[in-house]
């Protein structure tokens, strides 16, 4: 029971976990002012502003950085990790979403003329934008150095 009590002592990864939430939340808040409604479904769905995976990584590298110091093994590793998610949210999720959406397209022109057709549409929005995925990182940046100033 010990771990479960250290784990909930590790600042490090509970930045990290609230900066998360702190851009999904951001997600909300920018499909309002965009779109003018509420729309509570981008809480739990992957894409949009900022991009969240961005955040947490960058919060959780930053935070291993200041924790461990920046010529630290473990920094080197969250920085790689982070690296990776971003460019996978970026390159290779942004580019299955446009597949999807040709597809999807594809499927809409050949069943036009058959409403019997009733498949399961292609998820579109998979990946983010570059900027998308800047904004997440300067946010997880961000709350990594104010929650350090805080304690």
């Amino acid at each position: 029971m010990q771990d479960i009590g250290d784990i909930l002592d590790n600042r490090v990864l509970l930045v990290a976990l609230v900066a998360c939430l702190i851009a999904q939340a951001l997600k909300l808040v920018t499909e309002l002012v965009k779109n003018r409604k509420l729309n509570i479904r981008v809480l739990v769905t992957t894409g949009g502003m900022p991009s969240a995976h961005s955040t947490l990584v960058t919060s959780l590298a930053a935070g291993v950085g200041q924790s461990l110091g920046w010529a630290s093994p473990e920094f080197a590793v969250a920085v790689v990790f982070a690296i990776i998610v971003m460019y996978d949210a970026a390159g290779v999720r942004q580019a299955a979403g446009k597949q999807a959406r040709i597809l999807n397209q594809i499927i809409d022109d050949l069943f036009h003329e058959k409403p019997e057709y009733t498949g399961d549409r292609l998820k579109e929005l998979l990946g983010h934008t570059p900027v998308q995925v800047i904004a997440g990182s300067a946010l997880g940046i961000t709350i990594s150095w104010l929650a350090r100033a805080a304690y």
